[in-house]
């Protein structure tokens, strides 16, 4: 790369280096992941935890709630914490903005990096593992004559159904939010190096 921060790339184009302008985005980016996880988190977990449907079989009532399918239980948890923590991160996103620093020691950037991936990957699992239940509560298994849950609590299941498509987003946010602080953190390594072009 030359001094004036235009590189040239394998082919015969002028690739044009403005770190400002990637750091702002990728803070941008960050941002508006943390507060689609933070809403849509709590919106799961709220959708699922307050449901609930009352059947009477056979003149005795039953109550459907989440707490009767262990997956849901840790699927409402994985939610709480994934917005509690994307609450914690955003705010330092907003004073990182609002100083107009990058904020990034290598220390700093390894816990984020870290925290980043551990909720991608208890996030993953839970919506693995409700979606797995689900799957079994609408389609039964004839095999272990378990029998279609769903067709008793339709209500109780659809509403689940749309808090678990939630949980998909939230998840699918926080593997893309895992892998902006994976590029962060790698980023700070490869800034001081400089490329030799003798062989």
């Amino acid at each position: 790369m030359s001094s004036l921060g235009v590189g040239v790339s394998p082919g015969t184009v002028p690739v044009y280096h403005n770190r400002k302008v990637l750091d702002m985005r990728i803070r941008i980016t960050e941002l508006v992941l943390r507060c689609v996880i933070l809403g849509l988190g709590v919106l799961a977990a709220v959708l699922i935890g307050t449901d609930s449907q009352v059947r009477e079989i056979f003149s005795f009532q039953k109550k459907a709630k989440f707490t009767d399918m262990k997956a849901l239980v840790f699927l409402v948890i994985a939610n709480g914490l994934a917005s509690g923590y994307s609450l914690i991160q955003g705010l330092r996103c907003v004073v990182s903005m609002v100083k107009g620093s990058v904020l990034f020691s290598k220390p700093l950037a390894w816990a984020i990096f870290s925290g980043d991936q551990v909720m991608a990957y208890i996030t993953v699992a839970a919506i693995a593992a409700s979606g797995q239940s689900a799957v079994v509560s609408k389609l039964g298994q004839p095999d272990l004559q378990w029998m279609k849950i769903c067709d008793m609590y339709g209500k109780f299941c659809n509403q689940v159904g749309e808090g678990v498509v939630i949980a998909f987003v939230v998840s699918l946010s926080m593997v893309i939010l895992s892998c902006i602080s994976a590029f962060t953190l790698f980023r700070l390594y490869g800034a001081n190096k400089k490329k030799s072009t003798s062989w």
